[in-house]
Parts: C-alpha cells; sequence; structure tokens
C-alpha cells in the first residue's frame, strides 16, 4: 500500500513520538513551526502542501495540557483551511480524560469541553491511548480509535520471565482492566482498597483483597503523577509478604519528586510507555520505556486502508513489538 496520501506532523510536544511513528511507516515527518511569542501566544505553520492529503497531527494533552490542547485547536483549523482531505488527531495520552462527569455542583465536564472544541476546530478523527474514561469517546460525534497499550506492555512483561506473578490493581475502578492483564499473563489478581479525600494526588491505600504472599507482584494502573499511591502500595505489598514488586503504567506522568519516591522505593521496576515526552524519567534507573509509537503507526495503517483495527487491541504484529523495545 502507498503512503504518498499520509503526512504526518508533530506538535511541539509530540516531535520524538511522531518520528518513531515515520521511521516505522518509512516516511518523512512534515515539516512545522510552533513559535511561542512573549505574552503567551501561540503560532503554528505547516511548512509544505497538505491539499487533499490525509493529515495526522501527533501531540499529546500531557505535561503542559493547557499550552498542548489549545496547540491542537489551532493545528486542526490550520490544516483544514490549507485544504487537507483529513485532519486526525493522534493524542497518546488525553490528560483531560480524567474530567468526565459532574460529580458535585457548579463543576465543569471538562473532557466534554475539550471533545467539542478539538471537533470544531477541525478533527474529523480521533486517535488516543488508555483513556482514564473509556466513556468519554461517547463525547465526541467523530469516530474515536481507542487503542490499549495492555498488548505491548504484556510482551515485554514476558521478556522478564517472572514466575509465581500476582497482578495488582490499585483499586477496584481499575480491577477489570487487571483482570485482562491477569488473564493475559496467567496471573492471579490482588485489587487495592484506595481512598482519596479531596482533589489533590495524594490517596492511601487502607486494604489489600487478594493473596500475594510469596508472589511476584505487578502493580497495573494507567497512570500515575505523584506516585504517592504507587509507592503506599508498595509498602502495603511488602507487609503482606510479596517478593520482587514492579508496576506497568500506561503513562509516565511522574513528576521530579514522583520519580525521586520511586527511586527510593523497593519498587524494582517501573514499565511505562512513551506516550508523553516527560523529562524526568531520563535519568532514573528503574524506569523502563517501551515505544507504542509503532501501534500508532499500524493503527494509522488501518485507517488509511479502511482495514479493521480491531485485532491491534488484543495482539501486536511481531514487527510493533520488535520496534517497541527502546
Amino acid at each position: 500500500m502507498s503512503n504518498g496520501s499520509i503526512k504526518i506532523f508533530a506538535g511541539s510536544t509530540g516531535k520524538v513520538f511522531a518520528e518513531r511513528m515515520c521511521k516505522y511507516l518509512g516516511i518523512e515527518l512534515g515539516r512545522a513551526d510552533v513559535m511561542r511569542f512573549s505574552d503567551g501566544n501561540i503560532f503554528v505553520r505547516a511548512g509544505e502542501t497538505v491539499r487533499d492529503k490525509d493529515v495526522y497531527l501527533v501531540q499529546p494533552i500531557g505535561m503542559h495540557p493547557n499550552d498542548e490542547f489549545v496547540e491542537i485547536l489551532f493545528w486542526m483549523d490550520a490544516f483544514k483551511r490549507a485544504s487537507a482531505d483529513s485532519v486526525t488527531a493522534i493524542m497518546p495520552y488525553f490528560s483531560y480524560a480524567k474530567g468526565d462527569k459532574k460529580d458535585e455542583p457548579r463543576v465543569s465536564i471538562r473532557a466534554r469541553v475539550c471533545a467539542e472544541s478539538i471537533e470544531l476546530a477541525g478533527a474529523d478523527r480521533v486517535v488516543t491511548m488508555d483513556l482514564h474514561s473509556p466513556q468519554i469517546q461517547g463525547f465526541f460525534k467523530k469516530p474515536v480509535d481507542h487503542l490499549f497499550a495492555m498488548p505491548v506492555l504484556c510482551e515485554y512483561i514476558r521478556t522478564l520471565s517472572l514466575d509465581n506473578l500476582v497482578v495488582v490493581s490499585p483499586d477496584a475502578g481499575f480491577a477489570k482492566q487487571a483482570h485482562k492483564f491477569a488473564a493475559e499473563l496467567g496471573a492471579s489478581v490482588a485489587i487495592g482498597d484506595k481512598t482519596r479525600s479531596g482533589h489533590d494526588e495524594r490517596a492511601k491505600v487502607l486494604e489489600l483483597i487478594g493473596d500475594v504472599q510469596g508472589k511476584n507482584a505487578l502493580i497495573v494502573d494507567d497512570f500515575s503523577i505523584s506516585a504517592g499511591t504507587l509507592v503506599d502500595l508498595v509498602r502495603v505489598l511488602k507487609e503482606r509478604g510479596a517478593q520482587r514488586i514492579d508496576a506497568c503504567l500506561t503513562h509516565l506522568m511522574l513528576t521530579e519528586e514522583g520519580v525521586r519516591r520511586l527511586e527510593e522505593s523497593p519498587i524494582e521496576r517501573v514499565i511505562g510507555t512513551d506516550s508523553v515526552d516527560n523529562p524526568y524519567l531520563a535519568h532514573s534507573t528503574k524506569i523502563k520505556l517501551v515505544s507504542v509509537a509503532p501501534l500508532f503507526a499500524e493503527a494509522i495503517q488501518c485507517i488509511h486502508s479502511r482495514e479493521s483495527m480491531s485485532p491491534l487491541f488484543t495482539k501486536v504484529p511481531d514487527k510493533v513489538f520488535q520496534s517497541s523495545v527502546l
């Protein structure tokens, strides 16, 4: 299949990810400029024609969510005004997915506002991964392709040859996904009982449901920022007799303080994806990144050739995994 009409561009924080996608597809990254003026204004410009092209803009809403979100809006508008045939927003991480409901008076449903704005700006399609709340797909009227990091992460976990494994969810909210990890890895499941008193990033693990005595534990979750819950869960697992403890997180949103907490904890390794460009991860000895850029590249191939994407939800081609190990 020819990739002649595919054009991939990168926003200011999506360049590394986009370059990995382009390398996998064997195409050149589109020329683009992003400027930030001294008053905070953002200016975007495509450096080549996109007329009648299928354009894919790679930009997570991650470490700088407000700037990254606004930049996506400007890019969607720029490509539409330049007569692109279609415009797809590739968001490996959608930070505002956490704002999925009105659970108290006088608050915004932030994910819905973002979804509507991205569509109004010109997006014909959205591709994202491991939304914090999967129902957010319904906030969009245009097609949303929701990819899963689990197949790629499980392929890497198998290379560690961890026996007597128990998959641990930090709370009941992620228990369903933890069961999927366990089924894929042939492991048992344990679930933490977590409480959070406010809107901050501090939560406390109160109890653990399941047997971890003498087992190797793999904590699974979609993201972590401060690593507070993660380190607290490690403490509880050690108290309950777990042996080696690893963690598997899709989105590594860790702050500098969060990385320090992990380095000082008994956790053996934290496995995550490159969905966000996080500078705080660079010097950590415990963090291992697995790239999902090849997975997104395969998704683009499916979209462009009008093929089903569902096989990517459960198993990734060998070529994808071979290209994913960084």
